[in-house]
């Protein structure tokens, strides 16, 4: 199989709250396919074949006189991911009772371990929404629901839903590399209940669950707040994130207005993820 090339993009954006999230999701659109946030702002990853001169036309906020953004971009070929996170990627323990880790780590001792192998995906557990939600998931029953993981990312959240006890979960994402990623993880854990999707709000198409868990970036979130709360059943739950503490007034309005109302919120480094519950 012939090597994968990449374009690397690194942007600095000042202010980078909320300057990198709204560029991540503009991104996202134009057919980035991962992102890592730096201390001055992201770097962006998009497949060489996908990539053309005018990729960044349409993004606006680049366009926005709030923001000072500059970036450079340079080609990096695909050799060998698998080595890369060897060296990059350390386990991770959420609250002594969840392990993510990778492959050739030593087995934890604790009640849940989760293998990922990772590659350019979003969802190790090291960012700190990604942690959140982990947290969210080991801290409520699952058994027996049926749940939604949207912007699945490795598939992380719902390998560990399965292992709480849930019966029927979709882990959907639109981003191809995310959907193939999600399948390796979810047969790497052997899990049995796990639906992978790829698309995005438009396959919840008459699919309701007792749960759903969508850590994605605000402006995905608010445009699809209705059609998450249409397939939420109903005394359901809802855990967001994706999103910082200052996001949250607008947040938990789009989701009042859909009937779902706030339960309960945990904080890191600024970052927050949302339980609610629909009334």
């Amino acid at each position: 199989m012939a090597n994968i090339i990449y374009l690397g993009y690194e942007f600095k954006v000042n202010p980078i709250e909320p300057g990198v999230e709204i560029l991540v999701a503009e991104l996202g659109y134009s057919g980035f396919e991962s992102f890592v946030e730096t201390q001055e702002g992201v770097t962006a990853y998009i497949q060489k074949e996908d990539w053309n001169p005018t990729i960044l036309d349409d993004i606006q906020i680049l366009d926005s006189e709030e923001f000072e953004i500059n970036f450079t971009f340079s080609e990096i070929e695909q050799t060998n991911w698998n080595q890369e996170w060897e060296k990059n990627f350390n386990p991770i323990v959420v609250d002594n009772i969840c392990t993510v880790r990778a492959p050739f780590h030593e087995q934890p001792n604790t009640k849940f371990d989760i293998i990922i192998e990772p590659k350019m995906s979003f969802g190790t557990g090291h960012h700190e929404t990604t942690h959140m939600m982990i947290q969210h998931i080991l801290n409520n029953d699952f058994t027996d629901k049926s749940v939604l993981d949207m912007g699945c990312g490795t598939g992380v959240l719902a390998i560990l839903t399965e292992m709480k006890g849930a019966r029927s979960i979709d882990a959907v994402d639109y981003d191809n590399w995310c959907y193939l990623n999600s399948i390796e993880n979810v047969n790497r854990n052997n899990c049995k209940h796990i639906t992978v999707i790829e698309g995005d709000a438009s396959v919840l198409k008459n699919k309701t669950y007792d749960i759903i868990i969508a850590n994605i970036n605000r402006n995905i979130l608010i445009q699809d707040m209705e059609t998450y709360a249409s397939c939420l059943n109903k005394k359901g739950t809802l855990f967001l994130s994706g999103f910082y503490n200052d996001d949250i007034p607008v947040i938990k309005k789009i989701c009042n207005t859909n009937n779902l109302e706030l339960q309960s919120q945990l904080e890191r480094n600024n970052w927050v993820a949302l339980e609610f519950k629909k009334e």
